[in-house]
């Protein structure tokens, strides 16, 4: 019985290894691509960290750390070094931005159907009137939407129209949107201090270009909006998830 039971475990493996091999490549890359494409993923996760490095000095650290010859620096040095550039980068690129968007907003205010509003902070253009119901405040508005930065690159949309808690969106967005009819279509120019700011994982101090539709003035709240609720009454925060779909608004 023992046996038996032996030679079907080596039946059953010997089919699966021939169906491996059925299924696997006939040629696999040899180790000379194989470590070439290792040092392709090195380089993709030294760029993810946003710093130009000396790769001539990469290399040679790879190469001493393999022969076992001592690094410059320690690895909690290493760590505090790069978190010390990661951070002099952002507060540099948060600058810039800060300035480019005082800069848009001010050019854009001297348009004549650019009006604005909230100390110069936000802007809207009425891109189509409607006629509807008004959007007041505290509404749970369907509208659709298009988020995009100052060079045009868009950062978010949405797929179908959406119902939205004014009351847990980013400043500039609910105030932009209050006042709104049905039907009507309108710019939003957010300055970063209505927006994101710093913070989130946008662009520090990005200025926020948004074009709204609404649809329905004040749509019955859905279940995910009551849970976005919930979390924010329990102090936790709202699901990433909820941020796919609708990444620059919450």
């Amino acid at each position: 019985m023992k046996k038996l039971a032996l030679f079907a475990l080596s039946l059953l493996t010997l089919t699966t290894l021939k169906a491996e091999e059925e299924v696997a490549p006939k040629e696999r890359p040899d180790i000379a691509k194989i470590s070439e494409s290792f040092g392709h993923m090195i380089a993709q996760n030294l760029e993810s960290l946003g710093l130009e490095f000396d790769m001539d000095s990469v290399l040679i650290g790879l190469r001493n750390s393999i022969d076992g010859k001592k690094s410059p620096l320690s690895d909690e040095e290493t760590v505090a070094a790069i978190t010390q550039i990661q951070e002099d980068s952002f507060q540099k690129k948060s600058d810039l931005n800060l300035i480019d968007a005082e800069e848009f907003l001010a050019t854009n205010a001297q348009k004549d159907a650019v009006v604005t509003v909230d100390d110069g902070k936000l802007q809207y253009e009425i891109e189509k009137e409607g006629t509807g119901e008004i959007v007041q405040a505290h509404f749970n508005p369907l509208i659709t939407y298009k988020g995009t930065f100052i060079d045009g690159k868009e950062f978010g949309a949405s797929k179908e129209p959406e119902a939205l808690n004014l009351d847990e969106t980013i400043p500039g967005f609910s105030k932009g949107i209050i006042g709104m009819k049905e039907g009507e279509k309108r710019r939003l120019f957010i300055h970063p201090e209505l927006g994101y700011g710093t913070q989130g994982f946008l662009p520090p101090n990005s200025l926020l270009i948004f074009d709204i539709e609404v649809v329905k003035a004040n749509a019955p709240q859905t279940e995910e909006t009551l849970s976005s609720a919930d979390s924010e009454e329990t102090g936790d925060e709202i699901a990433l998830s909820d941020l796919e779909e609708a990444p620059a608004i919450r």
